[in-house]
């Protein structure tokens, strides 16, 4: 018998940049939402974390495709602030959604949404379908057919 997926945790996010309001898996229910965590440091992220993103965002129609960007900083804490995010979603053209991941209660340590979705470091996407449940946690780079596939099974 088939294992029901898990319910991903909500996100712990203290800023958040490119939308109006804050956002909530809850209030993403009916969609399904990929979210792409990365590092404004990170070579990966940049070289193909966020250019994915950013072609999953333009691709998908945003009433059935949530696009998400999580900045989880798990180094170099204090050249990533959100000042500089800011700076470098401007710089980069991001349009859609990004949230700042709560820092750690001790000094340094794993973000909390980084944490409670234990991943492994940046770039990760996660696929979270129509009901909020967890169906794909990738890390590193990802090919963009599979991705799109994933995603239109989903959407299905």
């Amino acid at each position: 018998m088939a294992r029901t997926p898990p319910l991903a945790p909500e996100w712990q996010v203290s800023q958040w940049f490119n939308t109006p309001q804050s956002l909530t898996l809850a209030g993403l229910r009916g969609k399904v939402v990929a979210l792409h965590t990365f590092q404004i440091l990170c070579p990966g992220c940049v070289s193909h974390g966020l250019p994915q993103a950013q072609r999953l965002h333009q691709l998908f129609d945003e009433k059935e495709l949530a696009v998400i960007g999580l900045h989880t900083v798990f180094e170099h804490h204090e050249a990533m602030t959100p000042v500089a995010l800011k700076a470098f979603l401007h710089e980069y053209r991001i349009a859609f959604p990004v949230g700042v991941d709560q820092p750690s209660e001790v000094s340094g340590g794993i973000p909390r949404t980084m944490r409670l979705y234990g991943f492994r470091g940046t770039p990760s996407l996660v696929l979270i379908d129509r009901e909020g449940r967890l169906r794909h946690h990738g890390f590193g780079p990802e090919d963009d057919l599979s991705i799109g596939a994933m995603i239109g099974r989903l959407l299905g």
